[in-house]
Parts: C-alpha cells; sequence; structure tokens
C-alpha cells in the first residue's frame, strides 16, 4: 500500500479538528511555519497542505491574522483554466500573503489555489519575483485620498501617511518593496515618487539634499512598516494578540526588571501607564523627520526662488 504523502496527512489531521470543534469558524488554524515545526516537515509540505484544505474550501486567509476556518464548509470550485488572467492571479496571490505572509508565497501554491498546473500560471506569469513585482505594482496603483493640501509639509505627511497605510493593508510590502540602491522600474511607484519630488521642489534645497529626503522618507517607513509584517506572522505563530503576549511573559520581565540591573527602564513608568501603539510610533517618527527636513530648509538660507545655491546635505 502507498504511503499518504505528508502534506494530505497534515490536512487530514487539521480537517479532522475543523470537523471536530477543535477549531470552530473563524479560528486560526496553524501557521506554515508552526505546522514546520509540529509535524518536522519542509516549508513546501506545509504550504501544500494548506493549499488543499483552502481549495476544500475548509479555511480562507484573513489579511493581518492568517489563515481560519472558513464559516462554511461546502467545497469550493476550483476556477477553470480559461478563466485564468494575470489579474486574476496577481489578485489571488495579494489575498494569499495578506493572510498568510510573503513566505507563504509560491507559483504552486497559488496554482493549487486555482485548481490549475503550475505551468498553466507560468504562461500569464514568468516567474515568482515577477509576480511579486505586479503585485507591488497593483497595490501602488491607489492614490491618496482627497485633494492635494497646500505647502510641502502637509504634502509630506499626506504621502507618508499614504505609504504607512498601504503597508498596514498589506504587511507583506515593506519587504516586497526593492532596496533603496535597487529601485523597481514601477510606473505607479515611480508616481509617489514624483510627488514627494514636487513637494521639496522650489524649497532652496539641492537635487542632492531632495533625493535624501525623499530616500529617508522611505527608509523610515519601511523601517516602522516591517514590524507590522513581524508582528503579523507572530500572532499566527503563536495565537496570542501583543496584549496576550506581554500578560504571558510578565513574570519574566518582572524578575529581571526586580534584579536593580535597569533603574532607569524599570522605573521610567512608575504610576503611568505605557502601550506601544505603532501607528502612533510612526506618526511621533514622522513629525521628527519633517521638523528636520524643515531644519534644513532654513538653514539654505533660501525662499522660493532665490537663485542662490543652497548648503550641503548636513
Amino acid at each position: 500500500m502507498a504511503m499518504e504523502p505528508p502534506y494530505l496527512r497534515i490536512a487530514g489531521d487539521i480537517r479532522r479538528r475543523i470537523a471536530s470543534g477543535e477549531l470552530a469558524p473563524g479560528a486560526r488554524i496553524p501557521s506554515t511555519r508552526r505546522i514546520t515545526q509540529e509535524w518536522g516537515v519542509a516549508m513546501a509540505t506545509a504550504t501544500k497542505a494548506l493549499a488543499t484544505l483552502n481549495q476544500e474550501g475548509l479555511v480562507r486567509p484573513v489579511p493581518g491574522v492568517g489563515t481560519v476556518v472558513a464559516e462554511s464548509g461546502r467545497e469550493r470550485p476550483p476556477a477553470p483554466p480559461y478563466g485564468l488572467t494575470r489579474d486574476r492571479i496577481i489578485r489571488a496571490a495579494i489575498a494569499l500573503v495578506d493572510g498568510e505572509g510573503l513566505g507563504a508565497l509560491s507559483m504552486r501554491r497559488v496554482a493549487t489555489d486555482f485548481g490549475v498546473s503550475t505551468m498553466a500560471l507560468y504562461r500569464h506569469v514568468p516567474s515568482k519575483g515577477e509576480l511579486v513585482r505586479l503585485m507591488s505594482e497593483t497595490v501602488f496603483s491607489a492614490e491618496p485620498p482627497g485633494p492635494r493640501p497646500p505647502g510641502w509639509r502637509a504634502q509630506l505627511e499626506q504621502e507618508a501617511r499614504w505609504l504607512w497605510g498601504l503597508c498596514e493593508r498589506h504587511p507583506w510590502l515593506a519587504r516586497a518593496m526593492a532596496g533603496l540602491t535597487r529601485p523597481m522600474a514601477s510606473p505607479h511607484a515611480m508616481r509617489y515618487t514624483e510627488r514627494v519630488l514636487a513637494a521639496l521642489t522650489g524649497l532652496g534645497l539641492t537635487p542632492n539634499q531632495i533625493i535624501h529626503v525623499h530616500l529617508a522618507l522611505i527608509g523610515y517607513a519601511q523601517g516602522v512598516a516591517a514590524a507590522v509584517e513581524l508582528e503579523s506572522q507572530a500572532r499566527q505563530d503563536t495565537g496570542m494578540t501583543p496584549e496576550e503576549w506581554m500578560a504571558a511573559n510578565e513574570p519574566r520581565m518582572e524578575s529581571i526588571q526586580t534584579a536593580g540591573s535597569f533603574p532607569i527602564l524599570s522605573t521610567l513608568f512608575e504610576g503611568e501607564e505605557f502601550t506601544l501603539e505603532l501607528g502612533t510610533l510612526f506618526e511621533f517618527g514622522l513629525a521628527r523627520m519633517l521638523d528636520g527636513v524643515e531644519a534644513l530648509i532654513e538653514r539654505s538660507g533660501r525662499h522660493p526662488g532665490d537663485p542662490r545655491p543652497a548648503g550641503g546635505l548636513a
């Protein structure tokens, strides 16, 4: 008798947990990383197990949470091959990584969700790298809501918050964005760049200063946004909210602090509560960065239209 493939065994185990009620509708199921640890299999096997359950309609990805038990146990018929288009592939891949993270993405996984062969996907998208680029381009196709406000600072705030909002809705985006030294040839992303450069033009800054301000703002947004993806992955792996995690680790934290090795940290918030919110952290850092840009503009000694040369980066 042929041995059952590992991914089918894992899918069967999770299916039984769903059928028994151990995993109720809306409950998070083990992430791919958790499956690799619990069953001792490779990431590809874990991904295939989740793809099998997804194809059966038993689970569904939820952005920022992970894969959860579907409300209905009815099977979802696979999409017919003739309905496969580049746009459908891109949007399915975005939905997948919004729920399970960029590590869950593979051409095989997307093909399995559609009920087609991997080769069928390659007829529309040549590689996983190109798929990620197209996903990023699609996300960047939206534009900031509302009219463009007056003043360079308000305009930069609008653009930075727009970028931050994209990363909050799509936690994988910060990692998928190209490195600062290797920008993407992406029309939609370049429109964002054009808007930022327009806000900084005519303020007395040199071209060198303008591009450095632009890249510093992107780097800052990417850095804080990376914590969004890490938090999303941690929630999938542990099954705990930040508050639940802090409560579970409070005894260990207290034992370290009571040793007296960190007197400032231990007494900084005596009698005062502190809750870290990534959105609040982003706004605080953004304001400080724009304070620095304002100081740079003032040090340039120029007003818009002044022909005198501006100072250096420092």
